[in-house]
């Protein structure tokens, strides 16, 4: 009988495991309120996402070896933060996983992005959104209420062109 109950109990807990986690590694969903996460930039300055509530926040999950990110990186740095970085209603932060300082700082400029590109050296941030062992490669856009208002994971240019529609749609609202 304790042997029925323990496989009972490990096929409940991995069934709530998987319904906690969608499956593109994401532990949230759209709707839900955004996590608070400290921001941390490279100069030593420390920021709760929190604070912002009332901005159109995106977060960039990336790392200097994911290919795919350096991929996408020049399309942000374009197609968004070129386009909004004056707007006070908008905020844009790439977060570095589980780098140092100085290779991020170097990542930043190795890529030629202007947008601000914080630091996460123990993946705390990232692991707030996403499972542990999920990829990088994720944006997270959040409305001005704090919530989660679109996801997505790797480079797609149609799923990028939905993410610009709905910033553009979120900055409209008043």
């Amino acid at each position: 009988m304790k042997h029925l109950t323990f496989i009972l109990l490990l096929v409940m807990t991995c069934s709530l495991a998987k319904a906690q986690q969608d499956d593109r590694g994401y532990i949230v969903k759209v709707g839900e309120k955004a996590p608070n996460i400290e921001l941390l930039f490279p100069d030593g300055t420390k920021k709760q996402l929190k604070k912002l509530k009332g901005k159109v926040i995106m977060i960039q999950f990336t790392a200097s070896w994911c290919g795919v990110c350096r991929k996408e990186m020049p399309f942000i740095e374009k197609d968004i933060w070129l386009k909004y970085k004056n707007n006070p209603e908008f905020a844009l932060f790439g977060i570095d996983f589980k780098e140092s300082k100085e290779t991020t700082e170097k990542f930043a400029k190795d890529i030629k992005i202007t947008y601000p590109l914080l630091l996460d050296p123990e993946g705390k941030a990232f692991y707030t959104y996403a499972a542990q062992g999920a990829g990088v490669t994720r944006n997270i856009i959040i409305d001005k209420e704090g919530n989660i208002a679109f996801l997505t994971r790797l480079y797609d240019p149609k799923e990028f062109e939905e993410m610009v529609k709905v910033i553009d749609t979120l900055l409209k609202k008043k």
